[in-house]
């Protein structure tokens, strides 16, 4: 699954593959557990092993999306 985080101030965005058996959902509830909670640093593992550090209150938007593999090429009606 392919997550995209916008960081407030940063010309770039965080663009992340995360493992196959992370739900969408879970993703989510866990970002707004955090946002909730007030807590400074998410921190979340890629399909890689990284760890980054995304700070809660920067967080500008998060889109979801399947992985890169999953996606169609070519033209479909």
């Amino acid at each position: 699954m392919e997550l995209r985080i916008g960081i407030a101030d940063s010309p770039r965005e965080l663009d992340l593959e995360l493992d196959e058996a992370s739900e969408q959902q879970s993703v989510v509830d866990a970002i707004e557990q955090a946002i909730a909670a007030g807590v400074g640093v998410y921190w979340i593992s890629d399909r890689k092993g990284r760890r980054v550090g995304v700070p809660v209150a920067k967080i500008a938007y998060i889109e979801l999306g399947p992985d890169r593999n999953q996606r169609k090429v070519g033209f479909s009606a």
